[in-house]
């Protein structure tokens, strides 16, 4: 996989997936700071013109860089439940067809510390360098599951103890007042179509986002970070507040 760009690129590094890297003549703060890193890995640059990389990056903001990068490992559900740190926190994506958006759904996702996304085989954006792109470089550190069928995953993880969210925007609850403190997958839809029925049938529950302004629907990668966001708040409810350190006396 390609990925283009000082922050994919540098993430990519952290992540130790960089197989290759090609950069232009920029000399900079920002490029010195990620051949330091490449450096320390092992990884020599090859220099290349910025026509080239424009090539490789598909016409892509490439910023001087451009790297040969290994998608990472491959998940199953188990995985990606077994694997939680606390409750399982588990997003779904059900026919995300835009990288864009898929880029920053996974930015959120790795913002609130997800334990994994799933996405279909077929019907969904690929994980390109447009998508690292848009997710900052997130893509690179984000447990990713690829299943067949969605309507099945749901399935899998119901019987692994894991409750399913689905967001739709007619549903009668309001997301905030949703339990996400217990193991939750939260399941999104594609761009205007929302979730397929069948999907949306094997979700334990519908949940919606109020709207309070003239236009009745949101981004889907906006929609994401909300629920998402939602869900960590009330998994820190009730944990031991952070205190000054300083002494009385």
């Amino acid at each position: 996989m390609i990925v283009y760009g000082i922050n994919p690129v540098l993430e990519a590094l952290r992540a130790g997936r960089v197989k290759a890297l090609r950069i232009s003549s920029r000399d900079d703060d920002r490029m010195r700071e990620l051949l330091a890193f490449a450096s320390t890995h092992g990884i020599t640059p090859e220099r290349v013109t910025n026509d080239v990389l424009t090539r490789q990056s598909k016409g892509g903001v490439h910023q001087g860089v451009v790297a040969d990068v290994d998608e990472g490992s491959e998940y199953s559900i188990e995985d990606l439940v077994s694997g939680s740190r606390s409750e399982p926190l588990i997003l779904v994506l059900d026919g995300i067809e835009d990288p864009h958006n898929l880029g920053a759904i996974l930015r959120s996702a790795d913002a609130t510390g997800v334990d994994g996304v799933i996405l279909q085989a077929r019907r969904s954006a690929a994980r390109s360098g447009v998508a690292a792109k848009a997710s900052a470089g997130a893509m690179a550190h984000v447990k990713i599951a690829q299943v067949v069928n969605i309507a099945r995953a749901l399935d899998e993880l119901k019987g692994l103890g894991v409750w399913t969210v689905g967001l739709a925007g007619e549903a009668p609850t309001p997301y905030d007042a949703v339990d996400f403190a217990s193991p939750t997958a939260i399941v999104l839809g594609a761009e205007g179509a929302g979730l397929r029925r069948l999907v949306r049938e094997k979700c334990d529950l519908m949940a919606s986002i109020p709207m309070q302004g003239h236009v009745g629907s949101i981004n889907v990668s906006v929609a994401a970070g909300v629920v998402l966001f939602e869900a960590v708040r009330q998994r820190r409810r009730g944990k031991t507040p952070v205190r000054d350190g300083g002494s009385d006396g």
